[in-house]
């Protein structure tokens, strides 16, 4: 049995997002494409015979973390969940690099969720199903399953009813301004629109939808939070920008490497106090080939 393991949990974007109808217990009924990413946190678990599950403050990208209590770490709250589910007699130390805003709308803590799952599955010899592990992933957060299946897909329900497809595996610039979002005061809004008109699979593929759709959270967004107006400006003098999740990550598609680096250094000169990181959009998971590429040896 392997005793140590070192795995990414990469990033997503949702290309765009709709909202068309709230159900009566509140839950808003989603829309929406999520495109994976090849820029990635990265977890290190390793195992223990004493049952206990140890969250490793060490390392040296632990400071991001500290506001995180230890009961609402999702790393953690992941491991417990699945040694609960297996009765597993196994522990493990969990050491993050964290590389993704937290926040950001751009999948961090539910796709580290998701590795700490897929990773202890293998770690502890759980043998749970992708499916099994996803629905476990449900019980922590609406986007862990996405990850857990681990391929670009269309996502509708709350975003877990998932169908995978293939996107063009574009460049992308996303950029965090340095504000925080609040989720609840976004979805309260009384202006955020909520009965989208349905789109279908074959007309996001064969449209182009980009350009045409958008996120519903934007303008809701926008009128709150003007550092975020202020950066979707900014960037869509060089393509045309929009928020991921209910943000504070934006994000812009490009054509070539060389395009968005060239964009990345106009960040890095401009006055604004914001990250930036570029991206490749992936349609299978680095995830998922990490650890393909471990069970074959």
């Amino acid at each position: 049995m392997v005793a140590k393991l070192t795995l990414p949990a990469p990033a997503k974007l949702n290309l765009f997002l709709h909202i068309t109808a709230q159900r009566e217990d509140g839950y808003h009924l989603l829309q929406t494409v999520f495109q994976l990413l090849d820029y990635s946190d990265e977890i290190t678990l390793e195992i223990r015979q004493d049952g206990k599950i140890i969250r490793n403050e060490s390392n040296k990208n632990f400071n991001a973390l500290d506001q995180i209590p230890l009961e609402s770490d999702l790393c953690v709250r992941a491991a417990k969940l699945l040694q609960s589910h297996t009765n597993s007699k196994f522990g493990v130390e969990i050491t993050l690099d964290k590389k993704l805003p937290i926040g950001g709308g751009i999948g961090g803590g539910s796709s580290d969720a998701a590795t700490v799952l897929l990773g202890l599955n293998e770690l502890w010899g759980c043998q749970l199903t992708i499916q099994e592990l996803a629905e476990l992933g449900l019980k922590l957060g609406a986007d862990v399953p996405v990850f857990i299946h681990g391929h670009s897909a269309w996502g509708e329900g709350i975003g877990e009813q998932l169908t995978p497809i293939n996107l063009p595996e574009s460049w992308f610039l996303v950029i965090q301004p340095d504000i925080s979002v609040s989720t609840a005061e976004i979805f309260a809004d009384q202006g955020l629109t909520r009965d989208c008109d349905a789109l279908t699979i074959a007309r996001f593929l064969n449209d182009d939808v980009f350009t045409k759709q958008s996120n519903v959270f934007e303008i809701v967004v926008k009128k709150k939070y003007p550092k975020i107006a202020n950066a979707l400006e900014w960037l869509t003098s060089f393509s045309e920008a929009r928020l991921t999740g209910t943000g504070s990550c934006i994000f812009a598609k490009f054509k070539s490497e060389d395009e968005v680096n060239q964009v990345l250094d106009a960040l890095a000169k401009s006055p604004n106090n914001w990250q930036g990181f570029v991206a490749k959009g992936v349609n299978q998971s680095p995830l998922h080939n990490a650890i393909a590429a471990l069970q074959k040896t």
